[in-house]
């Protein structure tokens, strides 16, 4: 399918300025911005997007839940964490197919990071290899990296068991997968520009993110024609990627949130609820009506 480019962007624009900051509360990130502090958002960060699967009421209640184990307190908590002192707090955690070994594993590799660079931010960009086309390598490089973290006290074995659920948090774009939840994470930290995300990475552009693709983020850009494939994959999110890239070639991700609150919001349902697309901000871009 052949892009639409300047209709695209005008009518991407048009939903990117429409659902803004105030739609905050319908998306994990609004527990980062409850922090002032670089350390306690890249902490909440790491969190709230590694638990960002399933319905969003749900979301919120786990990452609210495990903040409050945490006393509210992101960075000292997790400074200060120990695998088995806190065993007890977390023992009752379950979020879908998550638990409560899986968040002390997750703190614990990030009391880690911090120990070793200073800030995840830091440890992240080891890996990070400026001249590529996008973040992928770096993506790849800090899962690795991540997952070879001691995890000893949590699991009990000399190595990270291959089926330890914080495995399901530190995916990598060499086995297909799409990364949604890291990308999303990279988008927080890394964009800069609007009141949504924060820019604290000073060291990575936002011309290398990758788009966050979730069902219906790779829905609605198969329906507007950002995409061919029909599967979600690290091969769509490229794709979805570069021809967004021809919109803004600085940006490519900007439209994320606006894209993902159509079907968060279920302001998108395509065919299911037709009715639905005649107040659709890009109802002209789209296949299906």
């Amino acid at each position: 399918m052949k892009m639409a480019t300047p209709k695209l962007k005008t009518q991407l624009e048009r939903l990117y300025k429409t659902y803004d900051i105030t739609f905050l509360s319908s998306d994990p990130l609004e527990f980062v911005h409850r922090f002032k502090d670089a350390r306690d958002r890249e902490i909440v960060g790491l969190i709230a997007s590694s638990l960002a699967y399933g319905k969003v009421a749900g979301i919120k209640k786990s990452v609210e839940t495990v903040l409050a184990l945490m006393n509210n307190e992101p960075y000292r908590f997790t400074m200060n964490f120990k695998p088995e002192k806190h065993e007890k707090a977390f023992s009752g955690f379950i979020h879908r197919f998550n638990n409560g070994d899986d968040i002390r594993c997750l703190l614990y590799f990030m009391r880690q990071m911090f120990e070793q660079s200073g800030s995840i931010g830091e440890f992240f960009t080891k890996g990070y290899i400026p001249n590529e086309k996008n973040i992928k390598s770096g993506l790849i490089s800090f899962s690795e990296r991540t997952l070879a973290l001691d995890s000893s006290e949590i699991y009990k074995t000399k190595k990270l068991p291959k089926k330890a659920g914080v495995r399901f948090f530190f995916p990598s774009p060499s086995d297909g997968s799409p990364c949604k939840r890291l990308n999303l994470y990279l988008r927080w930290m890394v964009r800069r520009g609007d009141a949504l995300d924060f820019g604290l990475w000073k060291d990575i552009s936002p011309s290398k993110l990758v788009m966050p693709l979730d069902t219906h983020v790779a829905r609605i850009s198969r329906y507007i024609g950002l995409t061919s494939r029909e599967n979600a994959s690290w091969l769509m999110a490229e794709e979805v990627t570069e021809n967004l890239k021809k919109l803004d070639p600085n940006d490519p991700v900007k439209y994320d949130f606006a894209i993902a609150r159509l079907g968060i919001l279920e302001e998108c349902k395509g065919r299911k609820k037709p009715e639905k697309c005649k107040g659709c901000l890009i109802r002209e871009l789209c296949v299906v009506r």
